[in-house]
Formats: C-alpha cells, structure tokens, sequence
C-alpha cells in the first residue's frame, strides 16, 4: 500500500470519531440553546436533516472500513497467524478505537528488516580470520 493511500485510509479512519463529536456538539447545542426552528413547529430543524444524511453516511463508512480491515487481517503476512482472528473480533466490536490503533500498527509502521539469527552471527564472526 502506497504512502498516500494510507493516508486516505487514515481520514476515512478517523471521520467516524470526528462525526461523534460533530454529532454530540449539535446535538447538546441544540438541547442547551433550544430547537430555534423560527416559529415552524411543523417538521425537524434544518440542522437534523444534514445531521440524519451524515448519520446514514458515517454507519455505511463503517461498514466498509469493517470489511477493509477485517480482509487487510486475513491478508497481511505481518501478523502472527493466532493472532489474526483476535484483531477480526476485536475490530468488529470496538471498530472506531481498534481501527486506528490497528491501522498505525499494521498499515502505517513499515515492517522491520528481518534480522538475522544470533546464531548466524556468531558463525559469520568466528569464521572471518
């Protein structure tokens, strides 16, 4: 995976924590300061029918990120493989915080170069005159 496009994943990742905030500071806004709707008591504020299309659009993101997530596990060689169904459960269930922490874990930190055994070390030293 390019560096860009583990960025884009990054943003996608991180827009449903952003839309909880986002969320919860129109909600109690509108809770603290009142549903200022002009007068019209007929219908739901402006405000909720953007809040309602960015709800349905955030839980359809999830659900892809779920299914991107949930297929880089069973994919990556970098993971140890008793591990791979320990990352699936636990994605799918605390998806918004294991997401990120996954991502940085697995998808952004490059894999270390494969050392060489300490016991191939030793040989290469001892036979060097």
């Amino acid at each position: 995976m390019s560096k860009a496009q583990k960025i884009i994943l990054a943003a996608f990742t991180a827009w449903p924590f952003l839309y909880l905030i986002l969320f919860m500071c129109t909600v109690f806004g509108m809770i603290f300061y009142g549903f200022s709707n002009e007068g019209n008591s007929s219908g739901m504020p402006p405000i909720m029918a953007v809040i309602f299309i960015l709800h349905f659009l955030t839980m359809i993101e999830l659900i892809a990120l779920l299914v991107i997530y949930i297929l880089h596990v069973f994919r990556t060689e970098r993971m140890p493989q008793d591990k791979k169904v320990l990352w699936a459960v636990i994605l799918f269930l605390g998806n918004m915080i294991a997401m990120p922490i996954y991502w940085y874990l697995y998808i952004w930190k490059e894999p270390k170069e494969a050392m060489p055994e300490q016991g191939a070390l030793d040989d290469a030293a001892n036979s060097a005159p």
